[in-house]
This record gives structure tokens, sequence and C-alpha cells, in this order.
């Protein structure tokens, strides 16, 4: 039998009876998954496997690549910045980098990056994933280049560039890398184990990404359309991110690696008004920002319908019905992993696993987890 391991408090084990249930039903091989509730770890599981034999066990300290969580934790680094008044969320972009303003792109503000609404969301051709890893390259050519819709108008997920634009803002400001100032500034102060890309002393502990059994061929797209310039610009692969190019980059879209313990603690202090164990994260009207709405709408890349705020999604039943209304912001990892912070409810719902499904945002085990710690909620209350 698979072993699930951890603890939760009595009004949530249907959430570890959920979990379990998935396990035995083989829909997972290894994850972690947490809730924080003001403070207190009322979630806390490990278990399965990390490996698709299922011979290593997934342990407490197991950790892998969480796909575009990893833009919550960008997200974040960018409202620090704004939080002490170096960055403003309605200035140009180029106040800050003024290369960006090629190419028409002069009136793009900060915002609209942030919500994926800049009309960058790749590289112009010819493009390939090594280019990405090139980051300062790779941020000269997106500052150069046209945008491919008018900005501000739509989102168009910016799937691996998020982090390059951001990060580009990050070092401009800071003289840091997005990396560099994610450890610096977050993770290490919060003692959480995560980092954007991967040292080499943490892959004894790695759980490889399982990879789903069909990979989306963005030769279906229209070649005008936004969704196939971002998804060639450059293709990439879920098994990509198994490769030591891809762990020794800096990819704050898409190449975090830790767990759901290390991502509650990261995100929680959003959800309690910004309070930390370590003090006063963010003032509470710079996270009010994030549910200053940018975009309300079909995204042009991944075809969801997604509400923006700055930085984070919002609730939208369209898309997730199994997340209720109210001050949430969210977003997910490829393949199902989840990133849940309820500012109504001071909750903070994480949950990783390696284990791919061929979802773009959510999964079915995601919302099997989130309605049981939901439910679970309203029996507390």
């Amino acid at each position: 039998m698979t072993e699930l391991n951890g603890t939760v408090s009595a009004p949530f084990e249907p959430v570890r009876d959920a979990v379990a249930a998935q396990l035995r039903a083989g829909a997972e091989v290894g994850l972690s998954l947490v809730v924080d509730l003001d403070g207190d770890r009322v979630v806390d599981l490990w278990g399965g496997h990390r490996d698709a034999a299922r011979t290593q066990p997934w342990l407490r300290d197991t950790i892998t690549n969480v796909w575009s969580i990893t833009k919550t934790v960008t997200s974040l680094a960018a409202l620090l910045l704004v939080d002490a008044g170096e960055l403003d969320v309605h200035a140009p972009v180029a106040r800050y980098w003024p290369e960006f303003a090629a190419n028409g792109k002069e009136k793009v503000e900060v915002r609209h990056l942030l919500s994926h609404s800049s009309g960058v969301s790749g590289l112009d051709h010819p493009a390939r994933l090594e280019d990405l890893y090139d980051v300062r390259a790779a941020a000269a050519r997106m500052a150069a280049q046209a945008p491919w819709w008018r900005p501000g108008t739509a989102s168009g997920y910016h799937v691996l560039n998020y982090g390059h634009l951001i990060g580009e803002l990050v070092h401009r400001l800071t003289g840091l890398s997005l990396r560099e100032f994610s450890h610096q500034y977050i993770a290490a102060p919060l003692g959480a184990e995560f980092q954007i890309g991967l040292g080499n002393a943490d892959t004894d502990r790695l759980a490889e990404v399982l990879t789903p059994p069909i990979n989306f061929d963005p030769s279906t797209l229209g070649r005008d359309t936004v969704a196939y310039k971002t998804f060639t610009g450059p293709a990439f692969s879920a098994t990509a991110a198994n490769t030591a190019s891809w762990r020794a980059a800096e990819l704050g879209a898409a190449n975090g690696h830790g767990n759901a313990l290390a991502l509650a603690e990261i995100l929680a202090p959003i959800a309690r008004s910004g309070a930390s164990a370590n003090g006063q994260l963010l003032k509470p009207g710079t996270i009010g920002l994030i549910f200053d709405e940018q975009t309300n709408g079909t995204d042009l890349v991944n075809g969801l319908h997604v509400r923006w705020g700055i930085g984070y999604a919002l609730p939208d039943r369209r898309t997730l019905p199994w997340i209720p209304q109210g001050r949430i912001a969210l977003w997910g990892g490829w393949g199902g992993s989840m990133a849940i912070m309820d500012l109504d409810r001071r909750v903070t719902i994480s949950y990783v696993m390696n284990n791919m499904g061929p979802d773009i945002l959510g999964s079915p085990r995601a919302a099997a987890y989130t309605t049981a710690v939901y439910r679970a909620l309203g029996t507390r209350s």
C-alpha cells in the first residue's frame, strides 16, 4: 500500500481521505499538500513515490519542478519592490528598462507585465528553448520586438517568459538576478526551501517530472495566432524539466523547485494580510493591488477564460468552478498543481505533485482536495 505521511487537524480528516483515495487509485504517484489557516498548519501531508516505477518514496523534504506555480513567487518578488516604493505598477516599463520602449511599447505599464497583457508572450522567431537559458540576452530580445497584440486589451499567457520580464525589472532595480533576489528576500527570510532552478546539492531529493501521455502540438494552431507564436517562441515539451540545462537555468516562469510546504511558507503571508512569522512581509495596501482586475476574458494563448489581477489570477467559476468567489489569489502549475491564497478565510492551499495530468490549470485531483478543504472550513466555522 502506498504510504501517506503527515498530520491533519480533526476537521480536515476528509482531506487526508481524498488524498489517500487518489494514491490508491494510482492517479497520484507522489505529492505534498499543505493547508495553512491563519498560521496554523491544519494539513501537512506528503507521500507516494518520486519515480514512475514507485521504488523511491516521496519524503518530507522531496522537491520537484513546480512549473507555473513559480510565477506566484516571481510575482511576489515584484510586489516586494512595490511595497518598498521602488516599483510602480502604473508606471511605464521603460521607466526602469528604457530599451523596452522599442517598437511601440513605450506605453506598456508594469501592471501589463504582471497581468500577462503586455503583448510580449514569447520570443519572435527563430527561437529555441536554449535561447531562454541566457536570461539577459533573451530579455533584450523581448525588449526589442513589437507586441503581438495591443497591450492591455487582453491577456496572452506569458508561458515561459514571465520570469524574464519581471526578472529584468528586478535586476534593473536591485542589481540582483531574480534567482538571487527571490532567495535573499523571500525564501531565506521565510525559511522556505524553494529555488528558481535547482542546485546540484539538491538532486538527491528531487522527484522527476512524470510527463503527460500526450504533449500539446502547436502545429494545430493558426500560424498568425498569438497562441502559435507563443507556443513556438520557443517550442518545448514537458520532458525538458528533467534535463540538466533546464534545472540550471533561471526561468522565473516555470522552473521553480520546491514542495507544498515551501510554497505555503512563501505564499501564506498574502492570505494573512502580509503577516509572516518573521514580521510584516507586505503592507495590506500592496496586497490589495492583486485584486485590481486587469483583464477578464478568454486568454489569447491558453484559451481559458481567466480573470487576471496584478500578479495573480482571480476566481473565475467558468474555468475553476470548485474555487469560491471572494478575495482569492491563485495560479497553478502545468499538470495540476495549485496555489490558492484566500484572504477572506485567511487560508492558503498549496499542492505539488510529480505525475502530470493533461490539465493546463487545475486538475480533478486539485479539485477534490480543494473541495474537501473548503467543506472542512465550513464544518469548522
